[in-house]
Parts: C-alpha cells; sequence; structure tokens
C-alpha cells in the first residue's frame, strides 16, 4: 500500500503510467477511487498521481479546523515526497480550490493547471449553502447523505435511470474506507473558507476552466467567474453535464483534459 508519510501525517496515493507528471487532486467526500474512469485514459499519456487528501480515504484524519491552504501544502509534500519537481497540476471542485493554492504557492513547478467545475470564492450563497448542507449532513443516515450527494452530482438523464443508479450507489457504499461525516463537515467549512480572487491574476502557467452547464453544486457561473480572473485562461462549459462529469461524460471529459495539456506544451507555429 503506496503511502508517504507527511511528518507523521499518512496520505495514500497511487502513481500509473509513465511520461510528464500529472497530479490530480480530488474534492469534497471523495477520494483517489473517483478518478477511475480516468486513470486508464490519462495513464497512457502521462504519469498519473492520484491521492487521498485529508480526512479522506486512506489518508490521515485532521480533527481539527483548516484551511484549503493546508491541503495545497499536503499536496506540495507529495509532489516532494515523489521527486515531482515539475507537473501538470489537475482539480476537480474543492479539489480545484487545493490545485489553485498549490499554484499560487510554488507557480515554478506548475506546467499546467486544469481546474475543473470549481470556484475563486464562494460569497454569501456558497456559505450559506454550506452551512446548511453541513448541518443537513451531520442529521442525515449514511444512505441519505449518501443519496444526496448522488442527487446533487448527476444529471437529470442520469438520475432517471433507476438501474444507473443504484449501480452508482453500489459502488460508493462499496468503498472500504468511507468518509466520516465529521471529516466530511471539515472539508466542506474549508471549501467554504476559500477566497482567491485577488491573487489568480498572478498565475503564469496556462490555466484551463472546465465547468458544467447543469452542475448544481458549483454553477457553470462560477467556472465564467474563475476564468474572467485568471489572465489568457481558456474556458470550456460541458454543455448538459452535470457536477460529476468525471463519471456521467467521462470520455469527453479526458479527452478536454489531456488535449489542453497537448496543446499548451505544443510549440507556437512560425511565423512566416
Amino acid at each position: 500500500m503506496p503511502v508517504f508519510e507527511n511528518d507523521g501525517r499518512p496520505l495514500y496515493y497511487e502513481v500509473h503510467g509513465e511520461g510528464e507528471p500529472l497530479l490530480c487532486v480530488m474534492g469534497l467526500a471523495a477520494d483517489h477511487l473517483a478518478w477511475t474512469l480516468q486513470v486508464p485514459a490519462w495513464s497512457r499519456r502521462f504519469k498519473t498521481v492520484v491521492f487521498d487528501n485529508r480526512d479522506a480515504g486512506q489518508s490521515f484524519r485532521f480533527e481539527a479546523p483548516y484551511a484549503v491552504s493546508d491541503m495545497a501544502q499536503d499536496t506540495l509534500a507529495l509532489a516532494d515526497g515523489l521527486g515531482l519537481e515539475r507537473f501538470h497540476l489537475l482539480g476537480m471542485s474543492l479539489g480545484g480550490t487545493i490545485a489553485q493554492e498549490v499554484a499560487l504557492a510554488a507557480p515554478d513547478r506548475v506546467r499546467t493547471l486544469t481546474l475543473v467545475v470549481t470556484f475563486a470564492w464562494t460569497g454569501r450563497w456558497g456559505r450559506d449553502f454550506a452551512r446548511l448542507w453541513g448541518r443537513a449532513a451531520a442529521q442525515r443516515s449514511d444512505d441519505e447523505h449518501l443519496d444526496w450527494l448522488i442527487l446533487q452530482t448527476v444529471s437529470e438523464e442520469f438520475y432517471e435511470n433507476e438501474q444507473a443508479v443504484e449501480f452508482l450507489r453500489n459502488v460508493m457504499r462499496a468503498n472500504p474506507h468511507p468518509q466520516p461525516r465529521d471529516a466530511f463537515i471539515r472539508q466542506l467549512e474549508a471549501g467554504v473558507r476559500h477566497d482567491a480572487r485577488s491573487r489568480l491574476g498572478a498565475l503564469p502557467m496556462p490555466v484551463h476552466v472546465i465547468g458544467a452547464e447543469h452542475d448544481l453544486l458549483v454553477p457553470a457561473f462560477k467556472s465564467e467567474e474563475l476564468a474572467e480572473l485568471v489572465p489568457g485562461a481558456k474556458l470550456t462549459i460541458v454543455p448538459r453535464a452535470p457536477h460529476g462529469l468525471n463519471v456521467e461524460r467521462a470520455e469527453e471529459f479526458n479527452a478536454l483534459v489531456a488535449d489542453f495539456i497537448a496543446s499548451a506544451q505544443a510549440p507556437a507555429p512560425a511565423s512566416g
């Protein structure tokens, strides 16, 4: 079992494939298994690193409040431990806020930055959404909590397919390392406090912001706002996609990520 000891705080990780490193940061309530439909595709082109954030999966629990910047330091410590001097960086949802902080803390190490269904800040709407969600989550049963996560992250079309929903529910139930509810709330509260608006303009690397048109958790306008704050950022809004586009639109999403990295690295055409 590959575990990096970060000053006595274990971080579970996996490395797949060869090539330039692609470091993937997952979001709220999920662990490295949420990249299951991405790893086979990306590992054919990149040395793909997936891991469990603090308070998720097999990584350490931190039973006190913390910030997204603390989670970014976990990520950088893992990169150091794996000898990743420079890497492509991708973050999804809460993982996107972590990736922003990584790129801001170590811009010279990030070759490209891909930010998926994420945000530069929450605002009052986001803060109240998270506060009410956290309060309700603390009172729900495990099955109710899981059902709410599914309801918020899949499309209406997907949800109408009872067999597909039941399959996804069973996959999530089968996770041998489910997230404790207090850990979920700590991650949620960390994300709410994220605000990088005044700093994102300094990012020097190629940036791709990917939003989802029908995202119920992080509305597409938050992706648009994020892209506007990063000079030269590419913005892609995937039509009719939900928050969980990595599951529901995996093939399309996988290609969007890999093709952007390839195009960002391609030499500029010679001027005639």
